[in-house]
């Protein structure tokens, strides 16, 4: 499987770290050009240098309209298409119903669903003009309860219900625009490690380390989301593409 990307051009919100990095380098490594988007301006700069050419970043608060417009607008002037969209910036923080303040629940949707929303909405007046796919990362939490992430948890539910919708929206309209989610469940990433208590080591806690483990590497999911880019998977709408390893089959 290719998953030749030649000549296409993709954004990756998040992508300065984590998935949203991982999946810029299988991107460029598949032909196209990548707008690679975060907040983290130091840092999303140098990963893009090191990428080559094929690569340009652009800071980005995916919760604001405005930027969304702004990166759009670039994309459009300078690439004059887009194939391929991302929305993959997200935050963690922990709270159960009882414990979860107001405030910290309107936080989580703000960055991890109205960015998704903001994307799909925005997006798609340049993806539908040649047809391409909007891959949204959500997370096993959407899927199978969590006690401890209540906010996460609905948060990234609401992005899966989002990509079903948008997906049968392109597709009565016709417009050649597949949307899918991906639901990891434990990933490696900067943002995650930090959830661990001081002197674990997250590492150990990997399925290289053990199979019922549940954590994976960035470019697990990557390569999922490359999949789901590519022109392989032009039948493949609508679908929550689970990375987990079987975790959510073994908890229920």
């Amino acid at each position: 499987m290719s998953n030749s990307m030649d000549n296409k051009v993709a954004l990756i919100t998040g992508a300065a770290s984590g998935v949203g990095l991982a999946v810029a380098k299988d991107l460029v490594a598949a032909g196209a050009r990548v707008i690679m988007t975060d907040l983290q301006e130091a840092r999303g700069q140098a990963e893009a240098d090191a990428l080559g050419r094929c690569a340009r970043f652009m800071t980005m608060d995916v919760a604001d309209p405005d930027d969304w417009d702004s990166v759009l607008n670039s994309i459009r002037e300078q690439e004059g298409r887009l194939d391929v969209l991302v929305n993959n910036a997200a935050i963690l923080k922990p709270g159960s119903i009882e414990t979860t303040s107001y405030e910290d629940w309107q936080l989580l949707h703000r960055i991890n669903a109205d960015s998704v929303f903001l994307g799909c909405q925005k997006g798609l007046a340049l993806l539908k003009e040649q047809g391409g796919a909007i891959i949204n990362v959500s997370s096993i939490a959407a899927l199978a309860g969590r006690p401890d992430y209540l906010a996460y948890s609905a948060s990234k539910g609401s992005v899966a219900a989002m990509t079903r919708v948008v997906a049968a929206h392109c597709r009565h309209e016709k417009y050649r625009v597949r949307c899918n989610s991906v639901h990891p469940d434990g990933v490696l990433t900067p943002m995650t490690r930090a959830s661990y208590p001081e002197g674990i080591d997250p590492n150990n806690f990997t399925i290289d380390k053990d199979p019922m483990n549940r954590m994976c590497q960035p470019e697990d999911v990557a390569a999922a989301v490359a999949f789901l880019a590519s022109d392989e998977a032009r039948a493949i709408n609508g679908i929550e593409l689970r990375v987990d390893s079987g975790q959510f089959i073994m908890s229920i």
